[in-house]
């Protein structure tokens, strides 16, 4: 599966964004998407996963209560939207894919597919 990661951009802090995340190639009901993201100098952390039907969401707590991830089957499409973001949520944000309609993990090698990352940058 092809994904391309789009709607980065800069914000000042306790401003909101929307990152998607388009997908194709391959079945989408078939896939766990997520996003994970990547701060210069860090190992890239998990953000959130959603399963394949969209009722199951994971959240990392550094962003539970501001982040929502979301997807639109028909569209093959997955959503993050982020409200009230902090400087600390500076990254490249990276969409991801795995096969399989209820995984797991919030490790980046357990996952298959990456979009090629969007920047976001919150200024204080």
């Amino acid at each position: 599966v092809q994904l391309q990661a789009s709607g980065g951009g800069l914000v000042q802090a306790g401003g909101s964004l929307r990152l998607s995340c388009a997908a194709s190639g391959r079945t989408f009901t078939n896939y766990v998407t997520g996003w994970f993201r990547q701060a210069p100098g860090k190992e890239r952390e998990f953000v959130a996963t959603i399963n394949s039907s969209g009722v199951r969401k994971n959240y990392a707590d550094s962003v539970k209560g501001r982040f929502s991830i979301s997807r639109d089957n028909a569209k093959a499409t997955t959503y993050l939207q982020m409200n009230n973001l902090k400087p600390e949520d500076t990254a490249v944000y990276y969409c991801t894919a795995r096969y399989g309609s209820s995984f797991y993990s919030r490790a980046s090698s357990d996952y298959d597919y990456w979009g090629q990352g969007t920047q976001v940058t919150v200024s204080s």
